[in-house]
């Protein structure tokens, strides 16, 4: 019988039919590593929208400031469809008013966020400072 050296018995088992041990601790050690590079390079968000809540006492609502913006993305003025630049004039004119209005922005559950946005930014722009979110309810089931 030959004799085998030890090196040749580090490498190799004693028993060639045995399962082979394959340390995963590090591997594991890599994969977290990589992680928490991944988690450190993400970029932080740039794009936000301020919008300033009613506190306190509401103004009084009327039908004529109703903003609306339906799942084809089309964004109604209390029920006739206008576009940006026309919702920003009736933002205006609304501001005009001896007491300032409250704009009622309603958009559907399933609106494109991009669409809610642009909307919420052209009042904004226009002077729309008072925005309320009568229907917020309506959103509890997708978050």
């Amino acid at each position: 019988m030959r004799r085998r050296s030890r090196f040749h018995r580090s490498i190799f088992r004693a028993d060639p039919n045995g399962d082979p041990d394959i340390n995963t601790t590090p591997l594991i050690d890599v994969m977290l590593v990589m992680l928490v590079m991944f988690i450190i390079t993400i970029p932080p968000p740039t794009h936000s929208v301020d919008v300033e809540l009613p506190v306190g006492s509401h103004a009084e609502v009327r039908d004529e400031n109703r903003v609306t913006i339906d799942t084809s993305d089309i964004i109604r003025w209390n029920g006739e469809a206008v576009d940006l630049a026309q919702l920003g004039q009736l933002v205006k004119a609304a501001g005009e008013r001896p007491v300032e209005a409250t704009l009622m922005f309603e958009p559907a559950a399933q609106a494109r966020y991009l669409r809610v946005d642009e909307a919420i930014g052209a009042i904004r722009r226009n002077g729309g400072s008072k925005i309320a979110f009568p229907g917020i309810r309506q959103y509890g089931g997708l978050i």
